[in-house]
């Protein structure tokens, strides 16, 4: 019997179904990786992400399926890991948007729903990348939207867009250059394949496929993308010298308000771009050369509030503010303090390392467990700070970041994208308190580009990757998130390391994992005094698991 009508419950249930489904698969996706660290976890992080909209769809249950779709929205955003867990929350994002007021949907709103969450999730990435989850959507909901014309039934209009998201999944190395060259597929849009089979499921009355079995290396079929996706603009570099701020309320008699015509006809006025907006108003922030024109710009929508521009190429050094200093829980005061540092890291050694030069709070996560947007929002209201810096060090925890900021009212979030903990500290140690939040941005970003960041880790299985061949059991070198050399030995990957990273630097921090022991940090001080003459050595125990030993040269 075909469904042409699709309510609450039985959206529901699908739902549960997908996360049950990618929750069974998870560590397929993680296994599919195109760097063989021990860190990939797309699986894990759209798992979460998806079982944390799940969790709320089940506490609010209901026959009205816009209700039903707004549960979801809620969960997604709020439980959000990583890149694949953001992105994911936004394509659900807008397709909950499309259908919350209505109490049932047919088969070409669906489809419409879909095509919905599309529009969503491309706009929430600032520079798409083709060959990942984002592809994979695409296509689906394209081909969904064509079908529904002539398909009333439902489940068939999901065996549709599955079998076509199934068709762009493997279509995916052809479009990004790095899958091509490991012939393996994306990593997020498999994650998004198994969830849509679980849908499918239910509208179908079966029971899903169990958990499908870890590939050998032949057979993988799989990758991690996220460092393209991660690509998103940095104010380090900025061009433009004023940072304008301003309320837009709509008004009758001007011209009607649309975000996508709206946001893109802004970023051509300059850099640093966000537009957040309700029915009633539009608020802006965008750094500009030329302020003037991005208001009368604004003003073919409504009035003008909240109006504040500022030169960025003026230092502020006449207003003092104080750097506040880490307090127990139980002797915080209601006072905040103009800034608040809030950092994520693996390690307890790093983690104090970071309370040292002034970070107020240190989410423990990274490699192996990327903080939700939830977790990072209670960290941005623990900084108990106007002003709240977020320091993720990890390229995959940028966007749940920024997310987590995007959902925050009252506070000033700056989210400095740093991609490792060289750069954190680099940025952090940069921090001026007696600066005012537009030029501690700046300096911050500009920061990170002042160190470079060597990794030592092992591979968790054979592959071949920018022309090397990596056994499982290797010790690879990673410089800036390139693997750039591989050695069986640990010791030797770490000295061959340090000399493709160090040229004329002048400090050399070394970083300890738990992997490396005392003996070992001798040898390659040794070996760095007798190579470098000029360099100076610090080292510290950072303790992170994984990654025996992060390297920072400046």
């Amino acid at each position: 019997m075909s469904i042409t009508t699709l309510d609450g419950t039985r959206f529901a249930e699908m739902i549960l179904q997908g996360a049950n489904h990618l929750s069974k698969n998870a560590k397929y996706v993680d296994a599919l990786n195109v760097f063989p660290v021990p860190d990939g976890d797309t699986g894990t992080n759209m798992n979460l992400s998806m079982t944390s909209g799940a969790k709320e769809v089940r506490s609010n249950p209901s026959a009205h399926i816009g209700k039903v779709g707004v549960a979801l929205s809620k969960g997604l955003l709020m439980g959000a890991r990583g890149n694949s867990g953001v992105i994911l929350s936004q394509l659900f994002r807008g397709f909950s948007k499309a259908i919350e007021t209505k109490s049932t949907i047919t088969s070409v709103e669906f489809a419409a729903a879909l095509q919905a969450g599309v529009d969503t999730a491309y706009k929430a990435v600032m520079k798409p990348v083709e060959g990942t989850i984002l592809t994979v959507a695409k296509d689906a909901a394209k081909a969904a939207v064509l079908a529904a014309e002539n398909e009333p039934s439902i489940d068939k209009l999901m065996e549709i867009t599955l079998k076509e998201a199934e068709k762009s999944l493997k279509r995916t190395p052809e479009l990004l250059p790095v899958l091509k060259e490991v012939g393996v597929v994306d990593s997020g849009g498999q994650g998004l394949v198994f969830v849509y089979a679980g849908f499918l499921a239910v509208l179908k009355g079966e029971q899903v496929s169990n958990a499908v079995e870890l590939p050998s290396m032949d057979e993988l079929v799989n990758a991690e993308h996220h460092k393209g996706v991660q690509g998103h603009i940095n104010t380090e570099d900025i061009e433009f010298g004023y940072c304008t701020e301003f309320m837009v309320r709509f008004e009758e008699g001007k011209t009607p308000f649309n975000e996508e015509t709206f946001r893109n006809d802004l970023s051509q006025f300059g850099d640093s771009l966000l537009v957040i907006a309700d029915d009633e108003l539009a608020k802006v922030h965008i750094h500009a050369e030329y302020p003037g024109e991005v208001l009368s710009y604004g003003q073919k929508y409504g009035n003008l509030i909240n109006m504040k521009i500022e030169n960025m190429r003026k230092q502020h050094t006449d207003i003092v503010g104080e750097k506040q200093q880490t307090l127990p829980k139980e002797q915080e005061t209601s006072e905040k303090s103009k800034y608040g540092i809030v950092t994520v890291t693996m390690g307890k050694g790093i983690a104090e390392l970071f309370k040292s030069i002034g970070a107020n709070v240190v989410i423990e996560g990274g490699q192996t467990m990327n903080p939700s947007t939830e977790d990072i929002v209670q960290a941005i209201h623990d900084a108990n700070a106007e002003n709240v810096i977020i320091l993720p060090n990890n390229s995959n925890i940028v966007m749940a970041a920024r997310q987590a900021a995007s959902v925050v009212e009252d506070v000033h979030v700056i989210v400095i994208p740093s991609k490792t903990v060289p750069q954190g500290m680099a940025s952090l140690l940069a921090f001026n308190p007696t600066a005012e939040p537009e030029n501690v941005e700046h300096t911050l970003n500009e920061a990170l580009k002042s160190v470079k960041s060597g990794q030592i880790t092992y591979a968790v299985r054979d592959t071949n990757i920018d022309g090397l061949d990596i056994s499982k059991g290797d010790f690879m070198g990673i410089l800036d998130g390139k693997i750039i050399i591989t050695d069986r030995n640990q010791l030797d990957a770490s000295k061959k390391l340090l000399t493709e990273i160090i040229k004329d630097e002048e400090i050399l921090t070394i970083i300890q994992g738990q992997d490396a022991s005392d003996e070992e940090v001798n040898q390659l001080i040794a070996f760095v005094e007798e190579q470098f003459e000029d360099i100076e050595v610090e080292v510290h125990k950072g303790e992170q698991p994984l990654y025996s030993y992060i390297f920072s040269v400046e």
